[in-house]
Formats: structure tokens, C-alpha cells, sequence
């Protein structure tokens, strides 16, 4: 498994674990409006500090916005920035 890969693995695990999604985490494609499927600011802010910890990283305030959480590819992109994916 790549590090992308295991990247999107454990973003899946938050976003199912944390996310309070209307829909399977492991069956949206990587582009899905997040908040469009159910999650609200407050369980975006519970995926944050999940990412955090799963990551070993901290978002910075200027990451501390919507478009970052929006789908599972822009929380990857993140990541990448902080050197996690």
C-alpha cells in the first residue's frame, strides 16, 4: 500500500469514525461534498483534531477553514502540505 493509499485509509477511518456522515465513508469518491453527505461544523472540528492525532500533525490556523475539510481529496492535499501524505 502506497503512502497515498494508506493516507486515504485512515482519512476514511476518521471521517467514519468522527465524520457523523449520512452516508458510508468507504463509499464515496474522493471528490464527495463531505458536508453535503452530513458533516457539520462541529463534527469537522472532531475530524480535525482526529486527523491530528492519527497524523501526528497540527493544521495550522490558516488550514482552519470549510475548503479544507470539504472532500477527502482536499483533506489529503492538507496533509501533503504538512508533510503527513
Amino acid at each position: 500500500m502506497t503512502t497515498l493509499q494508506h493516507a486515504e485509509t485512515s482519512i476514511r477511518r476518521v471521517l467514519r469514525d468522527h465524520g457523523r456522515l449520512g452516508v458510508d465513508a468507504d463509499q464515496l469518491s474522493p471528490d464527495a461534498d463531505l458536508y453535503q453527505s452530513g458533516m457539520t461544523s462541529h463534527a469537522s472540528v472532531n475530524v480535525m483534531l482526529a486527523l491530528e492525532g492519527e497524523f501526528d500533525v497540527e493544521f495550522p490556523d490558516h488550514m482552519l477553514n470549510r475548503n479544507v475539510f470539504r472532500t477527502i481529496h482536499s483533506i489529503e492535499h492538507a496533509l501533503g502540505e504538512l508533510g503527513a501524505a
